[in-house]
Protein backbone atom coordinates (compact mmCIF):
# COMPACT_ATOMS: atom_id res chain seq x y z
CA UNK A 1 0.00 0.00 0.00
CA UNK A 2 2.90 2.54 1.18
CA UNK A 3 4.64 1.63 -2.57
CA UNK A 4 1.50 2.32 -4.54
CA UNK A 5 1.02 5.37 -2.51
CA UNK A 6 4.32 6.64 -3.40
CA UNK A 7 3.96 5.99 -6.50
CA UNK A 8 0.63 7.58 -7.09
CA UNK A 9 2.60 10.84 -5.49
CA UNK A 10 5.52 10.64 -7.48
CA UNK A 11 3.18 10.42 -10.84
CA UNK A 12 1.10 13.10 -9.60
CA UNK A 13 3.69 15.73 -8.61
CA UNK A 14 5.13 15.00 -12.43
CA UNK A 15 2.12 15.66 -14.23
CA UNK A 16 1.55 18.78 -11.90
CA UNK A 17 5.21 20.41 -13.12
CA UNK A 18 4.69 18.92 -16.51
CA UNK A 19 5.71 21.98 -18.64
CA UNK A 20 3.48 23.60 -20.88
CA UNK A 21 4.71 24.83 -24.62
CA UNK A 22 3.62 28.33 -25.29
CA UNK A 23 3.36 30.41 -27.46
CA UNK A 24 3.77 34.64 -25.91
CA UNK A 25 4.56 37.70 -27.37
CA UNK A 26 5.53 35.66 -30.61
CA UNK A 27 8.30 33.75 -28.78
CA UNK A 28 7.76 29.58 -27.85
CA UNK A 29 8.68 28.39 -24.40
CA UNK A 30 7.73 26.06 -21.13
CA UNK A 31 6.01 27.34 -18.51
CA UNK A 32 4.33 25.55 -15.64
CA UNK A 33 0.92 26.80 -14.97
CA UNK A 34 -0.29 27.33 -11.03
CA UNK A 35 -2.82 25.61 -9.42
CA UNK A 36 -5.57 27.95 -10.86
CA UNK A 37 -4.25 27.04 -14.20
CA UNK A 38 -2.46 30.16 -15.18
CA UNK A 39 1.40 31.01 -16.73
CA UNK A 40 3.33 32.64 -14.51
CA UNK A 41 1.05 33.85 -12.05
CA UNK A 42 2.96 34.67 -8.63
CA UNK A 43 -0.43 34.31 -6.60
CA UNK A 44 0.21 32.38 -3.23
CA UNK A 45 -1.63 29.59 -2.69
CA UNK A 46 -4.65 30.78 -0.17
CA UNK A 47 -6.25 27.69 0.53
CA UNK A 48 -2.45 26.69 2.45
CA UNK A 49 -4.59 28.79 5.31
CA UNK A 50 -7.45 26.55 5.73
CA UNK A 51 -6.94 23.03 7.36
CA UNK A 52 -7.65 19.90 5.24
CA UNK A 53 -9.93 18.83 7.94
CA UNK A 54 -11.75 22.10 7.80
CA UNK A 55 -11.94 21.72 3.94
CA UNK A 56 -12.99 18.08 4.22
CA UNK A 57 -15.94 19.31 6.51
CA UNK A 58 -16.79 21.78 3.96
CA UNK A 59 -17.30 19.55 1.15
CA UNK A 60 -19.03 16.91 3.23
CA UNK A 61 -22.00 19.77 3.79
CA UNK A 62 -22.01 20.99 0.63
CA UNK A 63 -22.43 17.70 -1.05
CA UNK A 64 -25.70 17.26 1.33
CA UNK A 65 -26.65 20.46 0.16
CA UNK A 66 -26.08 19.57 -3.44
CA UNK A 67 -27.81 15.93 -2.86
CA UNK A 68 -31.26 17.35 -1.55
CA UNK A 69 -31.16 20.83 -3.46
CA UNK A 70 -34.97 21.44 -4.16
CA UNK A 71 -35.26 20.78 -0.09
CA UNK A 72 -32.63 23.35 0.88
CA UNK A 73 -33.23 25.87 -1.46
CA UNK A 74 -37.39 25.58 -0.81
CA UNK A 75 -36.59 25.25 3.38
CA UNK A 76 -33.26 26.28 4.13
CA UNK A 77 -31.85 28.76 1.66
CA UNK A 78 -30.70 31.00 4.04
CA UNK A 79 -27.95 27.72 5.09
CA UNK A 80 -27.78 27.70 1.22
CA UNK A 81 -25.93 31.48 0.92
CA UNK A 82 -24.12 31.71 4.61
CA UNK A 83 -22.26 28.62 2.80
CA UNK A 84 -21.63 30.84 -0.34
CA UNK A 85 -20.59 33.73 2.01
CA UNK A 86 -18.16 30.79 3.84
CA UNK A 87 -16.97 29.97 0.39
CA UNK A 88 -17.67 26.86 -2.22
CA UNK A 89 -14.90 24.04 -1.91
CA UNK A 90 -12.73 24.38 -5.14
CA UNK A 91 -13.43 20.41 -5.68
CA UNK A 92 -17.63 21.12 -5.83
CA UNK A 93 -17.38 24.88 -7.65
CA UNK A 94 -18.72 23.63 -11.17
CA UNK A 95 -21.32 21.80 -9.69
CA UNK A 96 -22.30 24.16 -7.39
CA UNK A 97 -22.05 27.40 -9.48
CA UNK A 98 -24.06 25.18 -12.31
CA UNK A 99 -26.79 24.66 -9.26
CA UNK A 100 -26.86 27.89 -8.13
CA UNK A 101 -27.23 29.73 -11.17
CA UNK A 102 -30.12 27.39 -12.77
CA UNK A 103 -27.93 26.17 -15.36
CA UNK A 104 -29.00 22.86 -14.04
CA UNK A 105 -32.69 23.22 -14.59
CA UNK A 106 -31.94 24.05 -18.20
CA UNK A 107 -29.64 21.38 -18.88
CA UNK A 108 -32.08 18.63 -17.84
CA UNK A 109 -34.72 20.06 -19.60
CA UNK A 110 -32.84 20.68 -22.96
CA UNK A 111 -31.06 17.47 -23.59
CA UNK A 112 -28.65 17.58 -26.08
CA UNK A 113 -29.80 20.92 -27.32
CA UNK A 114 -26.49 22.36 -26.43
CA UNK A 115 -25.08 19.38 -29.54
CA UNK A 116 -27.80 20.15 -32.16
CA UNK A 117 -26.72 24.13 -31.52
CA UNK A 118 -22.96 23.55 -32.23
CA UNK A 119 -23.74 21.27 -35.33
CA UNK A 120 -25.68 24.75 -36.79
CA UNK A 121 -23.56 26.87 -38.42
CA UNK A 122 -24.51 30.02 -37.38
CA UNK A 123 -24.80 33.44 -38.63
CA UNK A 124 -21.64 34.56 -39.70
CA UNK A 125 -21.86 38.19 -38.70
CA UNK A 126 -21.89 37.01 -35.15
CA UNK A 127 -19.11 33.91 -35.79
CA UNK A 128 -16.85 36.60 -37.20
CA UNK A 129 -16.71 38.33 -34.55
CA UNK A 130 -16.77 35.56 -31.95
CA UNK A 131 -13.27 34.37 -33.81
CA UNK A 132 -12.10 37.73 -33.57
CA UNK A 133 -12.26 37.58 -29.92
CA UNK A 134 -11.26 33.98 -28.63
CA UNK A 135 -7.55 34.64 -28.63
CA UNK A 136 -8.28 37.61 -26.00
CA UNK A 137 -9.55 35.17 -23.49
CA UNK A 138 -7.28 34.50 -20.94
CA UNK A 139 -4.00 33.68 -23.30
CA UNK A 140 -2.26 32.81 -19.89
CA UNK A 141 -4.35 30.32 -19.13
CA UNK A 142 -2.96 26.59 -19.90
CA UNK A 143 -6.36 26.10 -21.69
CA UNK A 144 -6.83 28.82 -23.72
CA UNK A 145 -2.49 29.29 -24.32
CA UNK A 146 -2.90 27.62 -27.60
CA UNK A 147 -4.23 29.07 -30.55
CA UNK A 148 -6.85 26.81 -32.13
CA UNK A 149 -6.26 24.75 -28.78
CA UNK A 150 -9.23 22.67 -26.57
CA UNK A 151 -9.92 25.88 -24.63
CA UNK A 152 -10.44 28.35 -27.87
CA UNK A 153 -12.53 25.33 -29.88
CA UNK A 154 -14.97 25.17 -26.36
CA UNK A 155 -15.54 28.61 -25.87
CA UNK A 156 -16.07 29.30 -29.64
CA UNK A 157 -18.91 26.93 -29.62
CA UNK A 158 -20.61 27.84 -26.18
CA UNK A 159 -20.57 31.65 -27.89
CA UNK A 160 -21.94 30.64 -30.92
CA UNK A 161 -24.36 28.18 -29.14
CA UNK A 162 -25.81 31.08 -27.41
CA UNK A 163 -26.32 33.36 -30.79
CA UNK A 164 -28.28 30.75 -31.90
CA UNK A 165 -30.29 29.75 -29.04
CA UNK A 166 -30.95 33.68 -28.40
CA UNK A 167 -30.55 35.44 -32.23
CA UNK A 168 -32.36 38.67 -30.95
CA UNK A 169 -29.14 39.13 -28.87
CA UNK A 170 -26.40 37.58 -30.99
CA UNK A 171 -23.10 37.98 -29.60
CA UNK A 172 -21.55 40.08 -26.88
CA UNK A 173 -18.16 40.87 -26.46
CA UNK A 174 -18.29 40.94 -22.68
CA UNK A 175 -19.89 37.27 -22.60
CA UNK A 176 -16.63 35.54 -23.42
CA UNK A 177 -14.44 36.39 -20.70
CA UNK A 178 -17.62 35.04 -18.68
CA UNK A 179 -18.10 32.20 -20.66
CA UNK A 180 -14.15 31.44 -20.34
CA UNK A 181 -13.94 31.91 -16.48
CA UNK A 182 -17.13 29.16 -16.22
CA UNK A 183 -15.09 26.39 -18.80
CA UNK A 184 -11.86 26.48 -16.25
CA UNK A 185 -13.87 25.14 -14.36
CA UNK A 186 -16.54 22.61 -16.23
CA UNK A 187 -16.59 20.78 -19.45
CA UNK A 188 -18.43 23.30 -22.45
CA UNK A 189 -22.00 22.02 -21.95
CA UNK A 190 -22.18 22.73 -18.24
CA UNK A 191 -20.61 26.62 -19.13
CA UNK A 192 -23.24 27.34 -21.53
CA UNK A 193 -26.56 26.58 -19.89
CA UNK A 194 -24.49 28.86 -16.80
CA UNK A 195 -24.01 31.49 -19.83
CA UNK A 196 -27.54 30.64 -20.59
CA UNK A 197 -28.91 31.54 -17.06
CA UNK A 198 -26.64 34.24 -16.50
CA UNK A 199 -27.32 36.15 -19.80
CA UNK A 200 -31.00 35.50 -19.43
CA UNK A 201 -31.58 35.96 -16.04
CA UNK A 202 -29.25 37.66 -13.79
CA UNK A 203 -27.34 40.20 -16.64
CA UNK A 204 -31.35 40.39 -18.62
CA UNK A 205 -30.54 43.52 -20.95
CA UNK A 206 -26.33 43.85 -20.32
CA UNK A 207 -25.58 41.98 -24.13
CA UNK A 208 -28.53 43.72 -25.61
CA UNK A 209 -27.13 45.69 -28.58
CA UNK A 210 -28.15 48.75 -26.63
CA UNK A 211 -26.71 47.69 -23.32
CA UNK A 212 -30.33 49.49 -22.32
CA UNK A 213 -29.58 47.45 -18.62
CA UNK A 214 -26.02 48.56 -18.51
CA UNK A 215 -26.91 52.23 -18.93
CA UNK A 216 -29.64 51.79 -16.57
CA UNK A 217 -27.47 51.00 -13.97
CA UNK A 218 -25.15 53.28 -14.48
CA UNK A 219 -27.87 56.03 -14.69
CA UNK A 220 -28.43 54.79 -11.04
CA UNK A 221 -24.66 54.23 -9.58
CA UNK A 222 -24.34 58.25 -10.60
CA UNK A 223 -27.59 59.20 -8.86
CA UNK A 224 -27.05 57.37 -5.50
CA UNK A 225 -22.91 58.60 -5.54
CA UNK A 226 -24.73 62.34 -6.33
CA UNK A 227 -26.74 61.59 -3.04
CA UNK A 228 -24.10 59.82 -0.77
CA UNK A 229 -20.78 61.25 -1.72
CA UNK A 230 -21.52 64.87 -3.77
CA UNK A 231 -17.76 65.28 -3.86
CA UNK A 232 -16.87 62.46 -5.15
CA UNK A 233 -19.56 62.77 -7.55
CA UNK A 234 -18.65 66.38 -8.40
CA UNK A 235 -15.15 65.40 -8.90
CA UNK A 236 -15.80 62.87 -11.80
CA UNK A 237 -17.88 64.79 -13.67
CA UNK A 238 -15.33 67.34 -13.33
CA UNK A 239 -13.53 64.73 -14.96
CA UNK A 240 -15.87 63.62 -17.43
CA UNK A 241 -15.95 60.03 -16.07
CA UNK A 242 -19.12 58.72 -16.86
CA UNK A 243 -20.36 55.78 -15.27
CA UNK A 244 -20.07 53.45 -18.34
CA UNK A 245 -16.81 54.34 -20.00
Amino acid sequence: WMILENMASLTSSEAAEEPLDVTLNGSSSSVIPDRYGFIGSSESNLSAFVGADVIRRREQKWLDMLNNWDEYMTKNFKMVRKRCQKGIPASLRARAWLFLCGGKIHMDQNANLFLELTRNPGNKKWIDDIKKDLHRQFPLHEIFAQNGGYGQGDLYLILKAYTILNPEIGYCQAQAPVAATLLMHMPAEQAFWCLVSISDKYLTGYYSPGLEAVQLDGAILFGLLRKIDYQVYKHLKKQKIEPVL
